[in-house]
């Protein structure tokens, strides 16, 4: 995949990464990741992802060029400094314009069965999260959303909709069941998948970062994506 780089800096960079890329390596001699592309194309640098996303989300991705700027940025984050929001597209019409998901997340297979180690969802005594969203279009059946994670949990905005709902459309974990994603792995993109799902990956993009940086501020936007708008539209003409 063609690197592209949103938005650079001497000490840091904005870097889009596309659905279905990984981040970061997850095992040797798998496919290449963003951040190979960006050690290639930085040679020399010690480049550290300052956010993450999931394999199937698109948008924007934060990377510090050296030890310095990524523990700045770092606790910038932590501290809840640098505004990160979202787009996605759901299942359902949420009533309200505006809200917030407070809810704590925790791994379900820790209180409850599930046959996915990785899996989240809103458990009593968990982790303190919250998200923020804004309702951008609706439509019969399905709300595009604007959102904002005030906190850094694990899936938080996809395992905070579903616990509300409200889940993303072609979400293979959050979605009607947790099987699917295990016959994705298993079978790939079916014929069957594509009737429970609508996407071959969930409507999730990150599309915009600010934040302040050497006193100036900093902003970069990342436009929706052509398969998102796709599905959009064939929602919009159902």
């Amino acid at each position: 995949m063609a690197l592209s780089i949103v938005l650079e800096r001497d000490e840091l960079l904005l870097a889009f990464k596309p659905a279905g890329q990984l981040v970061h390596p997850t095992k040797p001699e798998g496919p290449r990741t963003l951040l190979d592309e960006l050690r290639d194309a930085y040679p020399g640098e010690r480049l550290s992802l300052v956010n993450r996303l999931d394999r199937e989300t698109s948008g924007l991705v934060l990377v510090a060029r050296h030890p310095d700027a990524a523990a700045e940025l770092g606790r910038m984050m932590r501290r809840g400094e640098i505004e990160k929001s979202y787009l996605a597209i759901v299942w359902g019409e949420i009533r309200d314009d505006r809200g917030e998901i407070h809810a704590p997340l925790d791994r379900l297979g820790g209180h409850a069965p599930s046959q996915i180690y990785l899996k989240q969802a809103i458990i009593p005594g968990g982790h303190v999260s919250k998200t923020e969203y804004r309702v951008e279009h609706r439509l019969r059946g399905h709300t595009l959303l604007r959102l904002w994670p005030r906190s850094g949990r694990l899936h938080q905005i996809r395992a905070h909709l579903a616990g509300i709902g409200f889940p993303i459309i072609g979400d293979k974990l959050y979605g009607p069941d947790e099987r699917l994603y295990l016959r994705f792995i298993k079978e790939g993109w079916t014929d069957d998948l594509k009737k429970a799902l609508l996407c071959p990956r969930h409507a999730l993009h990150a599309d915009y970062v600010a934040f302040s940086w050497r006193g100036a501020p900093l902003r970069a936007q990342a436009k929706w994506p052509d398969d998102l708008d796709d599905i959009w539209n064939t929602l919009v003409h159902k």
